[in-house]
């Protein structure tokens, strides 16, 4: 099995230490004063220091337009629905709030949109199947 990782940048680490270590429960890694790593749900993302990318809500999907570029992660149906309740109590501002989408189609799946401190938009679907993943 393979490790995606990614490297972005936030303006501020502390929050953002905070928002990915507490508040989304990622494990975090090494650091040091201009970055710090974190298991993303079994992926390494590093966050650095300096302006994040530009974001835009460009991407059409269903009946929304959903921010681009954005990151994500695909969870079982049981793990994403413990996550949104995590971040709902958190009162986590969401783009899209959790809901679910392409019921009865190939593909469906649940899904949530938001933003860390920093503003880049995150993307967390549930699968109840997840071999559906690459369903057409």
């Amino acid at each position: 099995m393979s490790i995606f990782h990614l490297a972005y940048n936030v303006r501020d680490l502390d929050s953002a230490r905070t928002f990915y270590g507490e508040t989304l429960g990622c494990s975090p890694g090494r650091f040091t004063e201009t970055w710090a790593d974190f298991n993303f749900f079994g992926h390494q993302i590093s966050l650095h220091l300096g302006e994040p990318f530009a974001t835009a809500a460009t991407g059409k999907v269903g009946e929304h337009l959903v921010p681009m570029p954005h990151l994500g992660v695909i969870l079982p149906a049981e793990e994403w629905q413990t996550l949104a309740d995590r971040l709902t109590r958190a009162g986590v501002d969401f783009v899209i709030p959790p809901s679910s989408r392409f019921a009865g189609e190939p593909g469906a799946q649940s899904t949530m949109f938001f933003r860390d401190p920093s503003g880049n938009p995150i993307e967390v679907k549930g699968f109840a199947d997840m071999s559906g993943v690459f369903a057409t």
